[in-house]
């Protein structure tokens, strides 16, 4: 399964280390051009490779940046599945842990 990243310099390359491509992007502009080419599949050095990426990850920063664009992806239910991670600085402020979402939709603490 192919992986690839969009977010802020630090963690794009901690994650180039363990050998997941991915793009830095610092403002709404680098953002959606990267979440474009990745998710509509034009040309380039991401696509041009023999298997597309199947998941998405997007900083919790860069999600903030595209929210109307990533909830509009995300109800197509395609390809690239999108998860979200927190920034070196933790979690952003007012956004809900993976844990806090599975208790909110099942009830169930985990």
């Amino acid at each position: 399964m192919k992986f690839y990243i969009i977010g802020d310099r630090e963690i794009v390359y901690a994650f180039k280390l363990t050998g997941i491509d991915g793009v830095i992007a610092e403002n709404r502009a680098e953002v959606l051009e990267a979440f474009t080419r990745v998710t509509t599949g034009l040309k380039d050095e991401i696509n041009s490779i023999a298997e597309k990426p199947k998941v998405l990850i997007l900083t919790e920063s860069a999600a903030s940046m595209i929210e109307e664009e990533e909830l509009a992806w995300q109800k197509k239910g395609t390809y690239p599945l999108i998860v979200e991670i927190p920034g070196l600085d933790g979690h952003l402020e007012g956004r809900k842990t993976l844990t806090q979402a599975i208790k909110e939709a099942i009830g169930v603490q985990i």
